[in-house]
């Protein structure tokens, strides 16, 4: 665990740099999420890309960060913002980001106080400084540059969620250009990021290495195994993320599979409500609104107990790390016509986890066996290890800084890939300083 105190940071150097632009990573360096950058010059700008936890077990904090006026915050998932009510109660930091990623993240900072609560880790932030934070948003538009001191700041789709962004930095030295978690794909939800020249890139490579499945063909044995289970009067639980992929899957079986019966459960249902309210940054706003009039919002017991005869049961916790969907599993696990669909990662220590290496998962306290079906399918939003590359030489950047990328597997065949195409790499690791525009 980590636990803050001032004293941490007394043998750290925060002064601004000589000269040129300086990058310091305090979490999401050398790891998957748990995402904070500094970045300030010569002339006293300094901002704060970001600043998350990761989810797993126990969860990881970023390093502490100095005083900071300004964090840019690019979407609204927890490994993202999870520390940002910190920043407001301890430095008065404002948060800079989209309407909608401001709207879901009081929802967010909220389910993440109570799994630590359920769960017995500590948070260096209290349920109180939600209100600071939420205070704290200054809300900005797509392509409507603003300028923080003598930096010109814009924020761009990247894709990923709704209202997930780019951050473009521009300076006296040069051009920045923050990817954020993007994908330069098209999904149910958003339509995919758009590259822009650059001089510097600084690019999340969470799948460097790897390529995602074809997205139709995945959409299609998806859609044939569901059927393949309710013919044979099975249900299938689908275990989904609340922001984004939730609403993702429901659009899918209405738009592929409109005869099934679909049940909806957990946080999910709210944050659709406020994608609802957010049409402008939809690439289907309709669908999404048809999609949850026809599936079923589960809002009571007995509504609960119904979902169990659905063909479908899209519902929270993507993970198996508690909500609905361990209720549902629970009840589901004695009927082997019953399957259980992930479609999304599975984090080290999570119940998924668990399921897939073990057959087992924790409900309430005990491992239970599951004799079911079990199958995973890729419908990642973030961008696969060839959309990275070809984004990157898109952007024409002279140097690409690769975070958000395990070390070991993706990072190096990533900046293999990029040096290749002529451009220079930088592999930070956290609380390590790397220079820019020297």
């Amino acid at each position: 665990m980590v636990m803050y105190a001032p004293g941490m940071l007394k043998n750290r150097d925060y002064n601004f740099p000589d000269k040129g632009l300086r990058y310091h990573f305090l979490g999401g360096g050398n790891e998957v999420g748990n995402v904070g950058c500094l970045l300030d010059d010569d002339k006293k700008n300094r901002l704060l890309l970001d600043y998350g936890i990761a989810p797993t077990d126990p969860p990881k904090y970023p390093l502490p960060s100095p005083s900071v006026k300004h964090s840019i915050i690019t979407h609204s998932h927890i490994d993202h913002l999870g520390m940002a009510p910190w920043l407001c109660a301890n430095h008065r930091t404002k948060l800079h980001g989209t309407s909608i990623t401001a709207n879901i993240s009081e929802l967010m900072w909220n389910d993440c106080y109570k799994v630590s609560k359920i769960e017995g880790y500590p948070l260096p932030w209290d349920k109180r400084d939600i209100d600071t934070s939420i205070d704290s948003w200054e809300i900005h538009d797509f392509n409507q540059p603003w300028m923080q001191n003598e930096w010109k700041l814009t924020l761009q789709n990247a894709g990923h969620i709704p209202g997930a962004s780019m951050l473009s930095v521009e300076t006296d030295h040069g051009k920045v250009l923050f990817t954020g978690d993007f994908d330069s794909r098209d999904s149910m939800l958003v339509e995919g990021a758009k590259p822009e020249k650059t001089d510097i890139l600084f690019i999340e490579g969470t799948y460097g290495g790897r390529n995602h499945p074809n997205q139709e063909e995945e959409r299609r044995r998806f859609c044939e195994e569901i059927v393949r289970v309710s013919d044979r009067g099975g249900t299938v639980l689908i275990p989904a993320f609340a922001n984004g992929r939730t609403q993702d899957i429901v659009m899918m079986l209405h738009k592929y599979l409109p005869e099934l019966n679909v049940h909806v459960d957990g946080m999910g249902k709210r944050i659709a409500k406020i994608y609802m309210d957010h049409p402008d940054v939809l690439k289907d706003p309709d669908l999404l609104k048809s999609s949850w009039k026809w599936s079923k919002q589960v809002s009571s017991k007995s509504d609960r107990k119904k979902a169990l005869d659905a063909d479908c049961i899209v519902s929270t916790s993507g993970m198996l790390d508690g909500g609905p969907s361990i209720w549902y599993l629970n009840r589901l696990k004695e009927d082997r016509r019953n399957s259980i669909f992930f479609t999304g990662y599975q984090a080290t220590g999570s119940g998924g986890r668990s399921l897939l290496e073990t057959g087992k998962v924790p409900i309430w306290k005990q491992k239970v066996p599951i004799n079911l079906d079990v199958k995973q399918f890729s419908f990642s939003t973030h961008a696969g290890h060839d959309e990275i590359v070809q984004f990157s030489s898109d952007c024409d950047a002279e140097k690409i800084v690769i975070y958000h990328s395990d070390p070991n597997h993706s990072r190096p065949p990533l900046a293999e890939a990029l040096e290749k195409n002529g451009h220079q790499v930088d592999t930070p690791e956290n609380g390590e300083f790397g220079n820019l525009f020297n």
